[in-house]
């Protein structure tokens, strides 16, 4: 998902504490409690089916005697429409949040504290997918559900290079890659240059940290010889696809060339198959998943946790309601209810088992422990926006650079997009 620098919300958003904005006029819960009332939830386009919609908001209504009221917004100038809001007197009162972006905004104070609600609803939150909803050691969102990627793969082709079992290692995985080349039919993987949500899993993997502290501020660490060991894994990816070194997954989206029918496998959320099936229907009977598998058999490979948080405005006067929706909508029915209807991965462990029947879900499930994010810092917002340094070190590295010369190529842009006032 795409990010920009959050500015600052203003002040009229920041004078209303979230005690002031708690409900103290004597109301309380239950059918009656909050009669009148309406909730203003601000969802991104596909992330409410209708059947979750529409049994949320009867649970909402029965509980609360209030109306709930879903407004759709689309990711595309999400982040600058959500800060104008929370600035104003009326703010949505909760509202869909990318889980990197969750910092960004708790910086600013437009964010209520929902360390309570951890508290009572949230101690078997998947601890990897709550991690973004924390800032400075509070709680400022609630996770909902996320999605990373996996091997998406044609049967047709593995099989007729001979590759007859999911490959559960690395080792296994590159073993299959070199029966594809040597048959000659079709190119084993298709991994541009420039995959950097897969390159930030490998990173994840070996343990690499993107930024270090120095001298009380966020700076690169690129140059870190983890990120190096991540580096050479993208690299074996690579040497067995012919895809541009300087481009990215979208640039031509990956999908419609694995659609062609002349290609292995490529790394990718579960629905990226959707826009292969659309471009070329006859490949769907070939499509297939798997978990992309790690150094071992037991451990998986680290992945990139894209998701969304639900958080709650600092500025709405809805306090006491806005959690009643969260304590339904997060509730173990209604996560396990949207893990079915969409095939996300839901907010607990123990609710996975919803993604069955969702092969790309079932897929994913059991790397997410093991995943991560971007740096969950406020100051990361910049440096993703284009030309992603990350991106150049990469494709640097891929046209002959040494890891410690790509770095050090980039370390100036890297450390002036951290530098960049929030």
């Amino acid at each position: 998902m795409k990010r920009k620098l959050i500015a600052a919300i203003g002040a009229a958003g920041l004078l209303v504490s979230v005690a002031a904005c708690g409900s103290d006029d004597g109301k309380g819960s239950g059918a009656d409690g909050f009669q009148g009332e309406t909730l203003t939830v601000w969802a991104m386009d596909g992330s409410t089916p209708d059947g979750w919609t529409k049994d949320v908001e009867a649970a909402f209504e029965k509980k609360t005697g209030a109306e709930l009221k879903f407004e759709i917004q689309q990711w595309n100038g999400i982040q600058q429409k959500l800060t104008t809001a929370l600035s104003e007197e009326n703010p949505p009162d909760v509202f869909e949040i990318g889980n990197t972006q969750t910092p960004a905004y708790a910086q600013t104070g437009g964010l209520a504290e929902l360390d309570d609600l951890k508290k009572s609803i949230g101690a078997d939150w998947t601890e990897t997918l709550n991690a973004p909803s924390v800032y400075d050691g509070k709680q400022y969102a609630a996770p909902w559900f996320a999605a990373n990627r996996v091997v998406v793969y044609n049967k047709k082709v593995f099989k007729e290079a001979g590759v007859t079992e999911i490959p559960k290692t690395r080792a296994e995985l590159f073993a299959a890659f070199d029966k594809i080349k040597a048959e000659g039919k079709a190119e084993p993987v298709y991994m541009p240059g420039q995959n950097w949500y897969f390159f930030d899993g490998l990173t994840i993997g070996t343990g690499a940290d993107l930024v270090k502290k120095k001298g009380g501020k966020w700076v690169s660490n690129l140059a870190d010889p983890k990120v190096g060991e991540a580096m050479e894994i993208y690299q074996k990816y690579a040497s067995y696809s012919t895809a541009p070194k300087d481009k990215d997954e979208a640039t031509p989206q990956q999908a419609e060339v694995f659609a062609k029918g002349k290609v292995g496998a490529f790394i990718g959320m579960g629905w990226e198959s959707g826009v292969a099936i659309k471009a070329n229907p006859k490949i769907e009977k070939d499509i297939g998943y798997f978990t992309i598998p790690g150094e071992s058999a037991d451990k998986p490979e680290g992945v990139f946790l894209g998701g969304s948080n639900l958080a709650i405005a600092a500025g709405s006067e809805k306090q006491e309601l806005a959690r009643e929706f969260l304590k339904i909508a997060l509730s173990d029915k209604f996560e396990g209810q949207l893990s079915k209807e969409l095939g996300v991965i839901p907010n607990k462990e123990s609710l996975q088992e919803n993604l069955k029947g969702q092969p790309a879900g079932e897929a994913a499930a059991p790397a997410v422990a093991a995943g991560g994010t971007t740096p969950l810092i406020p100051e990361w917002a910049a440096v993703e926006n284009p030309p992603n340094p990350i991106k150049t070190y990469m494709t640097a590295v891929l046209n002959g650079k040494s890891h410690a010369a790509a770095a050090r190529q980039v370390e100036g842009e890297f450390n002036k997009r951290l530098a960049q006032k929030q």
